[in-house]
């Protein structure tokens, strides 16, 4: 894995009662590039050991001068917007990774439909500048909660005008998907049970697959604490209970190969044998479940045997 990026937090800013918007500035040299739809792994330094959790990328991607990132407080988390919120100030060093893309823009599309819903909106900040840039086809649909979930709402009335369209619960997406011209593309963000909607109904108006996009935000949650058993190295670990398998791999020193860490990149997939498996991922099938698992996200008990 490539070696963090060190950054400075160069500004912050409240968009909403709930929503930390953060400016980082590489400590000596310059930030690599990034295409629109990437995310970072930001290392978070918590008492209880470093948590990486991963945000999508706000900021143009034609200024790699700076990157920006937008974090939803989620009091239920285990603790890394917490620390972002609450801890994080102007002039402190983080670590980064460098930028990944699970959600990139298809450059060929006729009409680029954005869907997103809350903190969603922060992939399509950077789509947007792209798309701006092209001179393309898009528009965009944003469903939020007033006052808590409409980061960056007043700037993309002004900016986007009649391309905008808002909404204060889930909106009509027969309406937004039925009779688009060939080639155009969905993109979502946002809450699962509205990625669920656009796809299905997607899906039931006969989109081609190629043409429907998603994002969805997932990051590990905690649970019981359980035993972890690799059998190639025999060695037993103990996964904590605000603890990710990867995160106990990791401190245990393997470095397991990953991108997303919210179980929908695939590429931590490892090999199980034996215990009960609580797959909380959205890449593998059931039949490759019987098989695999997402360290990233997935939790056993009594004891989980891998293939490490």
């Amino acid at each position: 894995m490539s070696r963090p990026l060190q950054v400075q937090v160069s500004a912050t800013r409240m968009l909403t009662q709930a929503v930390r918007e953060f400016t980082f500035t590489p400590c000596s040299g310059h930030l690599p590039a990034f295409s629109p739809g990437s995310h970072v792994q930001v290392h978070l330094p918590l008492a209880t050991g470093t948590l990486r959790n991963a945000y999508s990328l706000t900021s143009d991607p034609a200024d790699n001068r700076h990157y920006r990132i937008a974090v939803r407080l989620q009091e239920h988390s285990r603790g890394g917007s917490r620390f972002l919120h609450r801890e994080v100030q102007v002039g402190d060093t983080l670590q980064l990774s460098a930028p990944a893309n699970l959600f990139a823009l298809h450059s060929t599309a006729s009409l680029h439909i954005l869907i997103a819903g809350g903190i969603g909106i922060t992939p399509f900040m950077a789509y947007i500048a792209a798309l701006e840039q092209r001179q393309a086809n898009f528009e965009l649909h944003y469903v939020y909660r007033q006052g808590q979930s409409d980061a960056y709402v007043d700037e993309l009335q002004q900016r986007l005008g009649t391309r905008l369209h808002t909404y204060p619960q889930r909106p009509d997406l027969n309406r937004i998907l039925r009779e688009r011209p060939l080639g155009s593309h969905v993109y979502s963000c946002g809450p699962q049970p509205l990625l669920d909607a656009v796809r299905q109904q997607a899906n039931a108006l006969g989109w081609p697959a190629q043409r429907v996009h998603w994002e969805a935000f997932s990051a590990a949650q905690p649970g019981q604490p359980f035993d972890l058993n690799l059998l190639r190295s025999a060695r037993q670990l103990r996964v904590g209970a605000e603890q990710s398998l990867l995160e106990a791999l990791e401190a245990a020193g393997l470095n397991v190969p990953n991108l997303c860490r919210g179980g929908v990149c695939g590429q931590c997939k490892v090999r199980h044998s034996g215990g009960v498996i609580e797959h909380r991922d959205s890449f593998l099938s059931p039949a490759e479940q019987a098989e695999f698992l997402m360290p990233c996200v997935s939790r056993g008990h009594p004891c989980v045997s891998l293939d490490l």
